[in-house]
């Protein structure tokens, strides 16, 4: 009797086209989470309902972004010039930023300095105010020197520290908080500066901070997760640096809301699957005024 060889590829002819399928769903995946998507850039609204939020400043229009990463793979000085010029182009009267301008790694990235990307913002703080705070990367490669480029370029950079900002004739207070890993994030400290009772939106980079803002701010605003970078359908997001539910989007837990950027750019691998480059463009509405789907 002569032994049968082992045959890789399948006799029946359906399976061999569920193979071919198989493979071309898989290369197809690729091309769009490496190459595709991550070229991308969104601009998503989101109107956010929050308690307490005064009549005065009800619809105020607020533009976030975070993780911009400059110098990973598809976010280049080109890349940052678009997203200047699309704030530029919007209608909200504010810019947030909420860290990790820089990269540290991610495969086939090329490192741009601070103080080589910060002269892109120019364009932008001329015309309307800027503020953020400095995200994990940015501590990593140098933190007083990237705020110092951030603020020679006209950047409101607030670590621990508040700043009372009056926008389309709303006053309220933009609370700038530390990173939650790289520094001492001193919240007691940054929110003894808010003398009054004006409203107050907490910004950070790391959304994990929230159980420690006080109810005082009226909304949390985050980044530094990417929004997993990867949302699978029924699988949601295999990897995140943060907790779970805090992914992205607007989150109220415990009586305290929360908006958390899924950001622009990448970190370790150049990849984004179902989670695209965006602006977020939020509008603060008090809550009687905002749909109940925002919150969760």
């Amino acid at each position: 009797m002569t032994r049968r060889g082992w045959r890789p590829w399948p006799r029946n002819p359906w399976l061999q086209r569920l193979f071919v399928g198989a493979v071309l769903i898989a290369l197809g995946c690729l091309a769009w989470g490496f190459f595709w998507e991550p070229r991308q850039l969104v601009e998503r609204d989101h109107e956010l309902a929050l308690p307490g939020w005064p009549r005065d400043c009800d619809g105020l229009r607020l533009d976030v972004i975070a993780d911009t990463h400059t110098g990973s793979p598809h976010n280049g000085l080109d890349k940052l010039d678009e997203i200047v010029a699309r704030l530029i182009a919007s209608d909200a009267p504010a810019v947030l930023m909420a860290g990790d301008y820089v990269i540290l790694s991610v495969l086939g990235g090329t490192y741009i300095s601070a103080d080589e990307l910060a002269p892109h913002l120019k364009p932008l703080t001329a015309r309307k105010p800027v503020y953020a705070v400095l995200g994990n990367h940015d501590w990593w490669k140098d933190g007083p020197r990237v705020r110092a480029a951030l603020e020679a370029a006209g950047v409101t950079v607030l670590e621990d520290q508040a700043r009372e900002v009056r926008l389309n004739g709303c006053r309220l207070w933009i609370v700038g908080i530390g990173d939650k890993w790289e520094t001492r994030h001193d919240i007691p400290a940054a929110f003894a500066q808010v003398d009054d009772d004006a409203p107050a939106i907490a910004l950070t980079h790391n959304p994990d901070l929230l159980p420690d803002i006080p109810p005082r701010a009226a909304l949390t605003i985050a980044g530094h997760t990417h929004g997993g970078q990867v949302r699978l359908p029924w699988l949601g997001t295999p990897v995140l640096p943060a907790k779970e539910h805090y992914a992205g989007g607007y989150i109220v837990e415990n009586g305290k809301s929360l908006f958390v950027s899924t950001g622009i750019g990448t970190s370790i691998l150049p990849v984004r699957f179902g989670v695209p480059p965006e602006i977020s463009r939020l509008r603060l509405r008090a809550a009687a005024h905002a749909p109940d789907e925002v919150a969760r």
